[in-house]
């Protein structure tokens, strides 16, 4: 493991957190946002924040074990040590993510974009996303109170008609009422 200080947070792509222990040979437990749940294993090497910065750790290997992702670190060879590691960020560098084919975002990037009605009406900025199953939902808030929530589908073609992330906007066919 090596310190990074030169990282800061608006750098990194968080993808989960250590959530507990996994046998007695220094593997964890992990929670992972990733998209399947094991993907989080993919990556070769993870950021991991503590008490005095970002971590580099090597991921050795991984896998889905039943509802959870058990990871072991390299240097993380008995109980104790993955125990330092409990409730740690799990977090990569840009650069890491492949390279996204043509109409298709990271959550990351849509993060920002101001959002606008096909009529020129504007809703706010993208705060967050999340999933229902059916669709991801897009999270738009007003730009200057943030006071209203507007929950947006995020249906391409249908909803969401354009995304410039060049110009940092998004044109929505949607009802600025609603």
């Amino acid at each position: 493991m090596s310190d990074d200080t030169s990282l800061n947070d608006q750098e990194l792509i968080t993808l989960g957190r250590v959530t507990g222990l996994y046998g007695v040979r220094g593997w964890v437990k992990v929670f992972s946002d990733t998209d399947p749940r094991e993907g989080i294993t993919r990556y070769s090497e993870w950021l991991l924040k503590r008490q005095h910065g970002w971590q580099r750790i090597a991921v050795e290997n991984g896998r889905k074990q039943g509802k959870n992702v058990v990871v072991k670190l390299a240097g993380i060879d008995d109980r104790d040590m993955a125990a330092t590691l409990s409730g740690c960020e799990i977090a990569i560098t840009r650069d890491q993510l492949a390279t996204a084919k043509p109409g298709e975002y990271y959550w990351i990037d849509l993060e920002g974009l101001k959002v606008i009605t096909t009529d020129g009406v504007e809703l706010g900025v993208v705060d967050h996303l999340f999933e229902t199953g059916a669709n991801d939902v897009l999270v738009v808030r007003e730009e200057n109170s943030g006071a209203r929530e507007r929950l947006v589908p995020y249906v391409a073609g249908q909803v969401v008609t354009q995304v410039d992330l060049q110009v940092g906007r998004m044109i929505v066919d949607w009802d600025p009422e609603f």
